[in-house]
């Protein structure tokens, strides 16, 4: 049985100013076969043991489909900078695309799932990625 006074020594932290965009890359077009996931601090602050892991799930043609889980590093991800995470090929946004991220800040673990549903990363979705100023989709 759970303590109930440990529980309330439990704080909810909830992952704010952090994002991950999808882009194409720079000078090409939008049919290119692959893309950049990025990870973005929007923090006034770094953001440091950043773990993200990757994966891909769904179906294509009719059969299930799952790609291997890619896991990244980085020591430190600075104040209002972008790291780039790893290329995507442009077949796999008929996947839902994962990204889960745990990091640490102001001395606490954060850890929040970022999910490109099937079909999401596409044009009528882009936005302006701060700090590359490419048009791609993020999530906040």
């Amino acid at each position: 049985m759970t303590d109930p006074t440990m529980i309330k020594d439990i704080p909810n932290l909830k992952v704010e100013d952090v994002a991950i965009a999808v882009a194409p890359r720079a000078a090409q077009t939008t049919e290119e076969e692959l893309w950049d996931s990025y990870l973005i601090n929007l923090k006034e602050e770094p953001i440091s043991n950043v773990l993200i892991n990757s994966r891909g799930y769904g179906e294509l043609d009719g059969e299930k489909m799952k790609t291997t889980v890619l896991r990244h590093f980085f020591e430190e991800i600075g104040p209002l900078q972008i790291v780039k995470i790893e290329p995507i090929q442009v077949k796999l946004f008929d996947l839902t695309n994962e990204y889960w991220i745990s990091f640490t800040y102001k001395g606490h673990m954060y850890d929040k799932k970022y999910v490109f549903v099937k079909g999401s990363i596409q044009e009528n979705n882009f936005t302006t990625i701060p700090f590359i100023n490419l048009k791609g989709v993020m999530i906040r």
